[in-house]
């Protein structure tokens, strides 16, 4: 056998890989649906037991600091994100379509963790620009909300009620009808 014609193989075999794993991974996210958050937020002896979110500090895209306390008595919806992340570019436009619904309503924090390597401000704000989102994105470029919240996965949202208590949480890319069921879960 020539050395071209094992080249030619070696390129089909990885090419039937990148075809199956393709497969795979479309036929996955088809079936994967995120488990409805509660929506008996309001019942006060679960807002008891529910934990209450950690402050943390990230930047705006001028550089201004901006802390989840800042919104101290407002529903928030707080969102890890990376442009190079494609299940959560999988769930922006739907994020975006919610963010301009219920923006009154409604905090939404779209952090965008931004190690400095990986993930840039630049890349972040350009990725944003570039598909025309509305939605106000924070650069957590000390890692210090990613650290506080133990985020190992991207994307990760997590529904924070007015009283400042985490209500649900989801690792993975969440649809449009998650996002209302969780914001349905956190107002008053």
């Amino acid at each position: 056998m020539t050395k071209q014609t094992k080249t030619i193989i070696g390129i089909s075999i990885f090419a039937a890989f990148l075809a199956l794993a393709y497969w795979g991974y479309s036929a996955l996210s088809q079936t994967y649906t995120p488990q409805n958050p509660s929506s008996n937020s309001n019942d006060t002896t679960q807002t008891d037991a529910l934990q209450t979110a950690p402050d943390f500090t990230v930047f705006d895209q001028d550089g201004n600091p901006v802390k989840l306390s800042d919104f101290a008595g407002k529903p928030v919806v707080l969102n890890f994100w990376a442009s190079w992340c494609p299940p959560c570019k999988s769930e922006m436009p739907h994020f975006n379509t919610v963010y301009q619904n219920q923006k009154d309503e409604v905090v939404f924090l779209m952090v965008n963790q931004t190690d400095g390597q990986r993930e840039t401000k630049a890349k972040g704000l350009q990725y944003v620009t570039d598909q025309g989102f509305a939605f106000p994105v924070y650069f957590d470029t000390e890692l210090e909300a990613s650290i506080t919240y133990g985020i190992s996965s991207l994307p990760t949202t997590l529904f924070i009620n007015p009283d400042g208590k985490i209500v649900n949480g989801y690792r993975g890319a969440i649809d449009e009808a998650t996002l209302l069921a969780g914001i349905d879960s956190i107002k008053n």
